[in-house]
């Protein structure tokens, strides 16, 4: 063939394949990238696609590389691919094409090499599974893309029969089965390719590519260089893809998912979901503030308080209430010594501290002079489950008692009572309340 005539056949049929997919896409309501959602899934998009494509095919590759022959001709193939988009940048493609390659030695000193001056391969098939990386589906600089560049690479075979030196490809023996029919040899080869997409219309887009094939074997020219290599072949193509499904979903080779982010976030109604957001926000704040109010100072929220305007600093129980005042210490003894003062406890403690010695040396020294009886009760702060603050104040109680016997009061006038959190003297919803609350009282019985 011509190359001069191939390039005007190619150059007539896109005219004519352009004109028809423009009148296509005019009478077409396609559908907008405003339609998809950043999580909306594939579904929203169309992402098969037909494609048919022609170009020229040549035994030589833009990598260079050995070759069996110095001169390509260029020869006429086709083919036809289906894609599925699995993603903005990663889709599987599937290809078959089949036409004619072949090469000469022309530029050899005597226009042969070994004998051979030219070959001819009839491919009838090459079929292949490839992936398809999308590089420019995600645009930094245009909201929508028009323009879109691809790598391609995957696994293949091919059929092919092959003559030399201007034989008919049909007529070589060689090529011919027991019954005279067809006989080709079958290779595997690994396709390598890259190219350009141009949008004519949501549904159509125009290709432009070329892909290097790299055969599993030395047979595809006819000349087999004893291993040393493997032949190799490209396609250089150009066609048209047509995305498939319903007109309603965009085309997901030209969205570009940053601008639908972009305009998802300045989506008026996401805007508006936002902003009632805030508002429930600030209502649940203002909501646990009123919940926290405490008008009398009390340490009780108003919402609990069943005493409110309680005067300040006076004692409440749980419920806001002031607690019944104390009984007055009983004096036993002459002067300012009446050894019933509390005795105060750290934390989850029951060790006595120092500085109740001489509180319980009074009362020590009161029981042993003047005898009688004396109840130990011993007390809690909230903290904690009741079950084991009733167990700390029986032993803070004991440690009351014990450190009495040691000091020489018979055993049997202490008596001592565990009450857990009850009778607070003080609010356990403060430190400075709960402090107080861990003690130990004395009363003579």
């Amino acid at each position: 063939m011509n190359y001069s005539t191939l390039k005007k056949g190619l150059a007539v049929s896109f005219v004519a394949l352009m004109g028809a997919t423009s009148i296509a896409s005019a009478q077409d309501a396609a559908a907008t990238s405003s339609s998809a959602k950043v999580f909306g899934g594939g579904g929203q998009y169309r992402t098969w696609s037909l494609g048919v494509n022609g170009g020229v095919l040549s035994p030589f590759v833009a990598i260079g590389g050995s070759n069996d022959f110095t001169n390509a001709d260029v020869n006429l193939g086709y083919g036809i691919s289906l894609r599925k988009q699995f993603g903005h940048v990663i889709g599987v493609e599937g290809n078959v094409f089949r036409g004619k390659v072949s090469g000469n030695n022309k530029d050899a000193p005597s226009g042969m090499v070994n004998g051979i001056s030219e070959f001819e391969t009839e491919l009838a098939y090459a079929a292949d599974l490839r992936a398809v990386f999308n590089i420019g589906s995600i645009d930094f600089l245009r909201r929508e893309n028009s323009v879109n560049f691809f790598l391609t690479a995957g696994y293949g075979a091919a059929a092919y029969r092959t003559a030399l030196n201007g034989a008919d490809v049909k007529d070589v023996p060689e090529n011919k089965g027991d019954n005279g029919d067809k006989k080709y040899i079958k290779e595997a080869y690994i396709p390598v390719g890259a190219g350009v997409k141009f949008k004519v219309s949501e549904r159509v887009s125009f290709n432009l590519g070329y892909t290097m094939h790299f055969l599993d074997g030395d047979n595809f020219d006819g000349v087999y260089a004893k291993g040393t290599s493997k032949d190799k072949f490209s396609y250089g193509y150009a066609g048209l893809e047509f995305s498939l499904g319903s007109k309603s979903k965009s085309n997901i080779d030209w969205v570009n998912p940053l601008a639908v982010m972009y305009d998802e976030l300045k989506d008026p109604s996401l805007r508006q979901e936002v902003e009632a957001l805030k508002n429930r926000v600030s209502n649940i704040e203002k909501s646990v503030e009123d919940l926290k109010k405490d008008s009398d100072g009390d340490g009780v929220a108003d919402q609990f308080d069943k005493c409110p305007g309680t005067p300040a600093g006076t004692a409440v129980d749980g419920s806001g209430c002031p607690l019944p005042k104390a009984p007055e210490p009983t004096a036993v003894a002459t002067g300012n010594l009446t050894g019933f003062e509390t005795i105060q406890f750290e934390f989850n403690s029951s060790v006595l501290k120092t500085e109740s010695y001489p509180t319980l040396d009074k009362l020590s020294s009161v029981l042993r002079e003047n005898g009688g009886k004396v109840t130990v009760n011993g007390y809690a702060s909230s903290e904690g489950t009741a079950a084991y603050n009733l167990k700390l104040s029986k032993d803070r109680a004991n440690s009351v008692k014990t450190y009495l016997v040691n000091s020489g009061v018979n055993a049997s006038q202490v008596v001592t009572k565990g009450n857990g959190e009850a009778n607070p003297v003080a609010s356990n919803d403060t430190e400075e309340g709960r402090i107080q609350n861990r003690r130990v009282e004395s009363a003579r019985n």
